[in-house]
């Protein structure tokens, strides 16, 4: 059995030298590469459930093992179309505009 090489970039150079990048990427979903920052960006873009979650990126619509840690993320915070709901208005108004 041969030796395993991994490549890497000789000191000195200017691939080296370069400042590295943090990533913080904490995975929710492995299915589908679904991190906790696109959740929560789904989330400030309306997104209030899970179920819409997956309707944006598809995240707890195969195993599902996420879907869990997704309600998690979401919790009870602000909804515009809770809110809304709420105080009995319309969810959907520009949809009701537009028929």
């Amino acid at each position: 059995m041969g030796k395993v090489r991994f490549a890497s970039p000789e000191i000195g150079t200017a691939a080296s030298q370069r400042p590295r990048r943090e990533v913080n990427r904490v995975y929710v979903c492995s299915c589908f590469g679904i991190t906790e920052q696109q959740v929560q960006q789904h989330a400030e873009n309306g997104a209030c459930t899970p179920r819409q979650i997956a309707s944006a990126c598809k995240a707890g619509t195969d195993c599902g093992g996420c879907v869990r840690r997704i309600q998690a993320l979401l919790g009870r915070g602000a909804c515009p179309r809770r809110e809304l709901i709420e105080r009995h208005a319309p969810a959907l108004e520009a949809l009701d505009d537009a028929a």
